[in-house]
C-alpha cells in the first residue's frame, strides 16, 4: 500500500489542524493505519493508531501528550485516514507520517511494527 498524507501548515499555538493520509490500492480496511511525528533532531515518535475495521471495530490508542487533545478516525470507502488536532502547542512542531501494517490482534505503537510509511507533512505551532 502507499501513503500520502497532507494537510499540515502553520498555526498558531491553541489553533487545529487535519491532517489526511491517502491510501492506494484495495483492501485498506484490512490495515492498522497510525500518525508518527518527528522533530528537528528528534527521534520519530508515535503519535496515535487506529485498527483494522474487520478486528475489533477500529480501536484506538494515542500518545500520552496527545490525550484529549488529537483524534485518529479513518474512512475505508475512501481509502483515507485522518488526523483532528485541536489545542496545539508549539512542542507538536514536527513532520507527521501516517503509517500502516497488515491488520492483526495488535495495534501497536512501535515505528518499527509498521511496514509502509508515507511522505511527512510539516505541522508548525507558533506561539
Amino acid at each position: 500500500v502507499q501513503l500520502q498524507a497532507s494537510g499540515g501548515g502553520l498555526v498558531q499555538e491553541g489553533g487545529s489542524l487535519r491532517l489526511s493520509c491517502q491510501a492506494s490500492g484495495r483492501s485498506f480496511s484490512n490495515y492498522d493505519m497510525a500518525w508518527f511525528r518527528q522533530a528537528p533532531g528528534k527521534e520519530r515518535i508515535f503519535v496515535a493508531a487506529i485498527g483494522w475495521s474487520g478486528g475489533g471495530g477500529g480501536g484506538l490508542l494515542y500518545g500520552d501528550s496527545m490525550k484529549g487533545r488529537f483524534t485518529i478516525s479513518r474512512d475505508d470507502r475512501q481509502n483515507a485516514g485522518y488526523l483532528q488536532m485541536n489545542n496545539l502547542r508549539p512542542e507538536d512542531s514536527a513532520v507527521y507520517y501516517c503509517a500502516a501494517k497488515w491488520g492483526g490482534l495488535h495495534i501497536g505503537r512501535r515505528e518499527d511494527e509498521y511496514k509502509y510509511f508515507g511522505q511527512g507533512t510539516q505541522v508548525t505551532v507558533s506561539s
